[in-house]
């Protein structure tokens, strides 16, 4: 759960960076360095799970010699299943995920920003 939370922690910073940048080409060029970043450092995004993990388990269904030519241990395979998926990576992956994104990006925010501000509608 603490690489999710890591993880979108820099992507939601990727995100807040993108509005600083008034071209598409800033925009691009803001968001390389923390998506880089987490990549590079191992951290778990959901979404990014959700492409990888079902594209090693169909190659595990469909084609497992697949495995011995790029050189992939094959005794790590047996742990690769659909519910060791959903209950060991993406659950927890997605609930590390809400709290980068929600708890240290967005309430973090929120506390600088917003808190204490008077209501200015009466």
């Amino acid at each position: 759960m603490a690489l999710g939370v890591l993880c979108n922690i820099l992507v939601c910073l990727a995100v807040w960076l993108t509005f600083s940048a008034r071209t598409t080409l800033d925009k691009i060029a803001s968001i390389i360095f923390p998506i880089t970043a987490f990549v590079a450092a191992g951290f778990e995004h959901s979404v990014a799970n959700m492409y990888f993990m079902p594209y090693a388990l169909f190659i595990k269904m469909f084609d497992p010699e697949f495995m011995s030519h790029v050189g992939a241990k094959l005794t790590n395979l047996d742990a690769l299943t659909w519910q060791a998926f959903f209950i060991n990576n993406l659950i927890p992956v997605t609930i590390g995920n809400i709290i980068g994104g929600a708890v240290f990006v967005a309430a973090v925010y929120w506390v600088i920003f917003l808190r204490g501000k008077k209501n200015t509608t009466s």
